[in-house]
């Protein structure tokens, strides 16, 4: 019984009862951001992350050389198409 009473009690203020619990999440979060560790984490990911850009950059620049390479080649076999109609 005295559980249930002090639940109502709680409920009474329960806007105070946020509150306080809001600050204790700020300063609870203050404190896991400036850790070490979850610098450390940060880092690491941001390092992973800028790797697989440069990754996708290569890649993507590798398939416009290609595709480059492609149009350029059916270009030269549209024009030997073509001289050899014209020699006919």
């Amino acid at each position: 019984m005295a559980n249930r009473e002090f639940f109502d009690k709680c409920m009474e203020h329960k806007h105070a009862l946020i509150f306080a619990a809001g600050i204790a999440t700020a300063i609870f979060g203050k404190k896991v951001i400036e850790s070490k560790t979850v610098k450390d984490a940060a880092t690491k990911g941001m390092a992973n992350v800028m790797s697989v850009k440069r990754d996708a950059e290569e890649t993507f620049q590798d398939m416009k050389e290609n595709a480059e390479e492609i149009v350029l080649d059916a270009h030269e076999e549209d024009k030997k198409e073509i001289y050899v109609e014209s020699k006919d």
